[in-house]
């Protein structure tokens, strides 16, 4: 029945002047407390080993050279054998373990308690074409040959023996790099030099017998078809006579326990089984692989006693690989003793949709989180909005399952591959004092201390070192170094260069981030505790949020202000009347909440104040109600569902989820301990169309419990309506015959298959107020209002005159109206089409080929290419030619790359400034 009430008031979706983020969400109704017995379902959010862990990330080679008897790993003065001149960038220049350890107060002082090693396996000495200038040496350590040895230019296996132990003697863990994705550039193909990538599609893999087959029907298990190096690959491997035994364990020098497919282009199917820019690509798909590095990563646990692992390139391996190679490793270490062991992945992105599924689905513990490097960057460094933080850190329950959650996640500022944080701040503000960029540094830092997770120092940091970019050029040593590039690099925060030692305990940075240590370490609660969004600016200025602890109750708020001007805020907090005392930063000692229990806050420019309370959170008498919302499919994975719960009350509460099926028992899925409390659920594993029962169980701060009744979900995307109309009060200005006509062509909306979106585009709708609903099928039988409700009221927009966007979204069932703000300076489709496209390489968004032009009849953005090659690419939508401000799939910021497989043929991007969807026609 059609509603015309305007009793329930949806305003557009435009900027505020700041964002105010609750503590909780009222639900539409409560369940009754009752004086029952705890639910034991009700528990603590978990938290892992390693949620106190300060990570220092070192490249033993450019660290400090403990011995020079070392530095060519006895191979000889000539660097095209030995790969030792320390003149250049790209070879060997001399650290190593020994001079690590020589170093370990200075490394303790930073307030490190876990040493990150890059790899130090032995590597293959040299790779190139074997001229100087077009090679490099393995001093980086991503080149192995034998995973068994300690590179000779680094130091012995007893070396490093006595490195672990004389960190163990201080209390300082030690994390190994490994790699599983690849070996040395051992293997070379007899068909090609260049070796462009050969897909399964267009060559499978052959038994040895010839018959085609797929590998990923094996993946996971302990069987394998037998292979043939001369018939079973799109390339026939071949090695050189003088390598073929230069790989260890022995079985690494079988050719076909590697894909001989091609060179990866990082996209689709290549990026699991390309080679890695010539690297040799392990077959992970064959269990002779994943118990092989099984093996050799249990005998480094158990002969050295290392604390954990940093696995490099775990994005570009298929995910059974982890799904065995995770548990397997965990539990041997556990049973070596090494309870806290620690495995984190690097995958090299920034969407947690596509991060989270390697700690949920993949079962590993953590990966490193790109988001928060991209985040605090653009926060810190670029003075972005303050609400771009609130809305990345919303976004952290991806990573919440029964067993792990984003505590556990290292967060870093730069590292040896994109470059250091002292780069980006110094290209960032161009002509700023140094001053103002060691200001901005110390932001960047004191916001990846104080929030959640285990920050990370890439070695250098400490000292100002800054460089000209990534990989090579950010690499510089320590001590005293001949390379001329990083001899031209101006340091932050020092007059020094890289023509002397740079150990200065004295340098500012080196002590606030010793500072920031120490002050962590007396609070623990701003390492583990629950962080709690709290408020965010519209604009450059302040974000806070909270943390606490669930034993200890005690609050505390973090205030951090990226503008240039002192910034004062009223911040929320749980309780009312609570004095708050100052123990970071320069503000004002005492402070107290008022009535509505918000904390007026003043934060000088560039910088961060922390209070703690100074009382306990009142314990509650009662657990509240909660209400578990429609579970629906997860925007931007199909794979996951979303189960929200509201909780009626307003103080520290953990929500525990749990899920079913049919004739199942009650599972955990996960505990989420800050609003909105939610859970993504990974249903890969269920059939399209099955049912499944949600429940959620609130543990207040006192152990009482409550449970919200049962809500059931439906796996996979449901099935589009034949039409969705923007039926309302506006229909006649859009050119129907009559307003509220749900058959109106003119306001039918288009559905965007690959962001699963309906989409309308309004180029100038006049001011006003309008009404207006979501029509399925050109008829009010079914109609969805305020919230996605059935038949709810009515949504209201009040609009100002000019362009709108309206969405719907079939798997919440909510339409609504955005506006855009000013239009961007720019917009590109930087991806792998790129270089299709005549730029330079993939994945630029300054390349003038990828560069859309605003239609003024509209107002979208658009790139017409006339005839784009057939074949799958990936792609987003950059603003003003950089990564600094980018939207993916669903127009999220730093969101999944777009996919597009073309046939070939014309194409037009478009892109929608108000909903940030970039499309194509």
């Amino acid at each position: 029945m059609l509603s015309r009430s305007y009793r329930s008031i949806v305003p557009a979706v435009v900027l505020a002047t700041a964002v105010v983020t609750a503590s909780t969400v009222l639900p539409a109704s409560a369940a009754t407390t009752k004086k029952t017995p705890p639910d034991p379902a009700g528990q603590h959010s978990v938290r892992g080993g390693v949620s106190d862990q300060n990570f220092y990330f070192v490249m033993a080679d450019r660290f400090n050279n403990g011995t020079k008897a070392n530095d060519d790993g006895g191979l000889g003065a000539d660097p095209m054998v030995s790969g030792y001149d320390p003149s250049r960038k790209g070879f060997y220049n001399g650290g190593d373990l020994k001079g690590l350890q020589d170093r370990l107060d200075y490394i303790q002082g930073l307030g490190t308690n876990a040493l990150w090693l890059t790899p130090s396996f032995k590597n293959k000495a040299v790779q190139g074409d074997g001229s100087v200038e077009n090679s490099s040496a393995g001093y980086h350590g991503y080149w192995v040959t034998d995973f068994t040895q300690i590179d000779p230019h680094l130091g012995t296996n007893a070396e490093l023996k006595t490195l672990i132990d004389a960190a163990h003697a201080r209390g300082m863990k030690v994390y190994f790099d490994i790699i599983t994705n690849h070996t040395a550039d051992v293997i070379q193909y007899q068909e090609s030099e260049s070796a462009p990538y050969i897909s399964k599609e267009t060559e499978p893999y052959r038994t040895v017998a010839g018959e085609a087959f797929d590998d990923h029907d094996y993946a996971g298990t302990q069987d394998f078809p037998a292979l043939d190096p001369s018939t079973s690959f799109p390339y026939t491997p071949v090695v050189p006579e003088a390598e073929k035994d230069v790989k260890v364990p022995a079985w690494l020098n079988d050719s076909t326990l590697y894909h001989n497919r091609g060179n990866t282009t990082f996209s689709g199917e290549d990026a699991l089984y390309g080679d890695f820019f010539g690297l040799d690509d392990l077959f992970t798909e064959n269990p002779r692989v994943v118990n092989g590095f099984v093996d050799i990563y249990k005998s480094w646990i158990r002969d050295f006693g290392i604390d954990g692992f940093r696995i490099d390139t775990m994005k570009h391996v298929n995910d059974e690989f982890w799904q065995q190679f995770g548990p397997q490793v965990l539990s041997y270490a556990k049973e070596q003793g090494k309870d806290e062991f620690f495995m984190f992945g690097e995958v090299f992105d920034t969407s947690k949709s596509v991060t989270s599924k390697f700690t949920t689905r993949n079962k590993m513990q953590a990966v490193l989180d790109f988001g928060f490097q991209g985040a605090a960057r653009s926060f810190a460094s670029q003075s972005s909005k303050a609400s771009g933080l609130a809305e990345f850190f919303n976004g952290d329950d991806w990573y919440t399952d029964a067993d792990s959650n984003v505590y556990q996640l290292p967060t870093f500022l730069g590292n040896h591959d994109m470059g250091r944080i002292g780069t980006f701040i110094a290209q960032d503000n161009a002509g700023a004092s140094d001053a103002e960029l060691v200001e901005r540094d110390e932001l960047a830092h004191e916001l990846m201390y104080f929030s959640r997770g285990n920050p990370v120092v890439y070695y250098g940091d400490e000292q100002g070192f800054t460089g000209a970019g990534g990989d090579q050029d950010s690499r510089q040593s320590m001590f005293a170094s001949q390379v001329q590039e990083y001899l031209d690099d101006d340091l932050l925060g020092t007059s020094a260069t890289h023509a002397a030692d740079n150990f200065d305990t004295g340098h500012p940075l080196y002590r606030k981030i010793s500072e920031l240590a120490a002050l962590t370490a007396e609070h623990p609660t701003l390492r583990s505790g629950a962080q709690q969004n709290r408020y965010a600016a519209d604009a450059p200025g302040i974000y806070a949020f909270s943390r606490i602890d669930a034993k200890e109750q005690r609050e505390y708020v973090v205030a951090v202000n990226n503008s240039e001007s002192a910034q004062t805020a009223e911040i929320p907090t749980y309780e009312a009347k609570q004095p708050f005392n100052l123990v970071y930063g320069n503000a004002a000692a005492d402070v107290k909440t008022n009535t509505q229990a918000k904390l007026t806050v003043s934060v000088p420019p560039l910088s961060t104040v922390v209070y703690q309370a100074a009382g306990r959170l009142a314990q509650s008498k009662a657990a509240p109600g909660v209400v578990v919302k429609k579970p629906v499919t997860a925007a931007g994975d199909a794979t996951r569902m979303k189960v929200t719960a509201d909780v009626d009350g307003n103080s520290f509460y953990e929500v525990t989820f749990q899920a079913r099926t049919a004739g199942g028992e009650w599972e955990s899925i996960g505990t989420d301990d800050n609003a909105p409390y939610q859970v993504f659920h990974d249903v890969s594993a269920m059939q399209s169309g099955a049912s499944v029962e949600y429940r959620a169980v609130v543990l207040d701060n006192a152990g009482h419990t409550s449970a919200s009744e049962p809500r059931s979900g439906v796996v996979g995307e449901p099935a589009q309506p034949e039409t969705v109309t923007v039926a309302g009060s506006l229909n006649t200005e859009l050119g129907c015959t009559e307003d509220w006509q749900p058959s109106c062509e003119q306001a039918s909306m288009t559905y965007e298959p690959t962001h699963r979106l309906w989409q309308l585009n309004v180029p100038n709708l006049p001011a006003g107020t309008y009404g207006f609903k979501a029509a399925l099928n050109g008829s009010w039988d079914e109609n969805y209002g305020v919230g996605g409700v059935l038949d709810g009221p009515n949504i209201v927009f009040q609009h100002s005159g000019g362009a709108v966007t309206f969405l719907y979204d079939h798997a919440t069932n909510v339409i609504s109206a955005v506006t855009a703000g000013p239009q961007p300076a720019a917009v590109s489709v930087p991806g792998s089409l790129n270089s299709e496209l005549g730029c330079a390489g993939d994945w630029m968004p300054d390349c003038p080929q990828a560069q859309l032009a605003l239609d003024p009849v509209d107002g979208i953005w658009k790139l017409s290419v006339p005839d784009l090659a057939a074949g799958s690419y990936e792609f987003k939508a950059a603003i003003n030619g950089s990564w600094a401000e980018n939207y993916g799939l669903g127009g999220a910021p730093n969101g999944s790359n777009i996919a597009l497989k073309h046939d070939g043929g014309p194409v037009t991007f478009r892109y929608d400034p108000a909903s940030h969807l970039l499309t194509t026609r």
